[in-house]
């Protein structure tokens, strides 16, 4: 375009020139006189200049045209590739927004196959648990059969059932509910058959001796035997003898008020929601090859929830008191380094009264055991032997975790109370865990207790109760 202008420029002073040239030499070829050809010349030459100039021009308007319009392209050329370059850009930004949420799903998608494979584990091994318990009975009732055909020489008592297989009531004889209902039977019949002896006897003295002697006898008889009670007074005693039982489960009450005073707290879940839970940061902070854990757990639900999970990058099973609102019901899974788990009984715990659980392992020998009220309701061995629970992971109160920190289902959720839990990195002994139980201070050696909790969450509820009795 700066060319153009001096182009037109330089036209312009030519054009200057050239007239101020013809004038000059026309003022020249007046003064001299017989020159008239040669003006005729020059009016020749100055007439092909012209028209040379004029060409001139019109080859310049031309060239300066074309350029004119090729600045044009090229502005136009410009904005265009400013629109491509933002719509480039904006394509770019669109195409990284859905990379990001691809990636998102895929890794949302990469927890569901990963729980997944987990519950497929934890299937196929309960599977296989209970495939060898039916075996197992399997073969048990047809030793008994064999043992009680014809023809056998003695029969033997059967085998008595393993750790696993024990009622929750066979560790304390006979329940004491039912022995009440025995006495209160005996006491019953007693006086049934008192007032029928009574009544026999009275129906006797009514048919009489004969008639001189009847007086006399019916006053002896009456002299010596005692008179039936009425039947208000049958009712008196019938009611002292229902009260006895009454007075003698009274009297039987476990303790007095604040005999239980190690708790020093409570945690309360009211309802089954994944909002409910509390942690401990960090957690384990070495790993362990003993473990002891202990509380007072009470719940009104027919089930009993997940007490405690903790999990790690590499899995989400590490240590888990797993239990949810599915059959059994009446039993949790100890899982140490899944899927190896084993089933603990807990049908005794789900009457809504406090019951006192240890639950004991040690990776010599894999030996496990879980006490319910001082009393051993189960225990095995080769249960990870040699194993070890790797730090750094998260512990977490009241849910299973699927993932590390979350991943929680409200059928696994716990629902009750908490009372005096307490975690060990090494084996309790039987006089510790009854110690505990009793009421006695804690045992050396925590490393977790709840006052160690660093965050409560949903509407879980902490209550600080030195003792038991008056937590609730």
């Amino acid at each position: 375009m700066c060319a153009a202008l001096g182009m037109l420029g330089t036209r312009k002073m030519l054009s200057v020139f050239i007239i101020l040239a013809a004038v000059c030499l026309q003022g020249t070829l007046v003064q001299q006189p017989g020159t008239a050809e040669r003006r005729k010349l020059f009016f020749e030459r100055f007439r092909r200049l012209e028209e040379q100039f004029r060409r001139f021009q019109e080859v310049t308007l031309t060239r300066l045209q074309e350029i004119a319009g090729n600045y044009n392209v090229s502005y136009n050329i410009d904005a265009k590739f400013e629109q491509l370059l933002s719509k480039h850009q904006g394509l770019e930004s669109a195409a990284n927004e859905s990379h990001a949420a691809t990636q998102e799903e895929l890794s949302h998608l990469k927890a569901l196959v990963k729980k997944l494979q987990n519950k497929g584990k934890k299937q196929d091994s309960k599977l296989g648990a209970l495939e060898e318990a039916l075996r197992e009975r399997t073969a048990r009732r047809r030793q008994r059969c064999s043992r009680s055909e014809p023809g056998a020489a003695a029969e033997e008592p059967p085998a008595k059932p393993g750790p696993q297989e024990q009622e929750p009531e066979a560790a304390g004889g006979q329940n004491p509910t039912v022995k009440k209902l025995h006495g209160k039977h005996r006491q019953r019949k007693k006086l049934l058959q008192e007032s029928t002896r009574l009544a026999a006897q009275s129906r006797g003295l009514q048919s009489g001796p004969p008639p001189g002697q009847e007086a006399p006898q019916r006053q002896e008889a009456e002299a010596e035997q005692p008179h039936p009670p009425e039947p208000q007074a049958l009712r008196q005693q019938q009611a002292v003898v229902d009260k006895a039982p009454e007075e003698q489960s009274q009297s039987e009450a476990p303790r007095k008020p604040g005999t239980i005073c190690n708790v020093d707290s409570m945690l309360f879940f009211p309802n089954a929601s994944t909002e409910n839970f509390a942690t401990f940061t960090p957690g384990f902070q070495a790993g362990l090859l003993e473990l002891s854990l202990c509380s007072w757990v009470s719940t009104s639900a027919n089930y009993l929830g997940t007490i405690l999970s903790y999990a790690t990058e590499d899995n989400d099973n590490k240590l888990v008191l797993h239990g949810r609102d599915a059959a059994p019901r009446n039993s949790i899974h100890f899982v140490i380094g899944d899927p190896a788990f084993r089933e603990l009984p807990v049908g005794r715990i789900l009457d809504g009264k406090w019951h006192h659980i240890c639950v004991i392992w040690s990776s010599i020998q894999g030996r496990y055991w879980f006490y319910v009220d001082r009393r051993l309701a189960s225990m095995g061995s080769k249960f990870q032997k040699g194993y070890e629970i790797p730090p750094k992971g998260s512990l977490v109160l009241g849910q299973e975790q699927d993932t590390m920190g979350g991943g929680f289902e409200p059928s696994e959720s716990f629902v009750g109370y908490l009372a005096g839990l307490a975690i060990w990195d090494r084996a309790l002994s039987p006089g510790e865990v009854s110690g505990i139980a009793i009421g006695r201070g804690l045992p050396r050696g925590t490393i977790f207790t709840l006052a160690n909790i660093s965050a409560l969450h949903g509407a879980l509820q902490k209550v600080n109760c030195t003792c038991l009795e008056h937590c609730l």
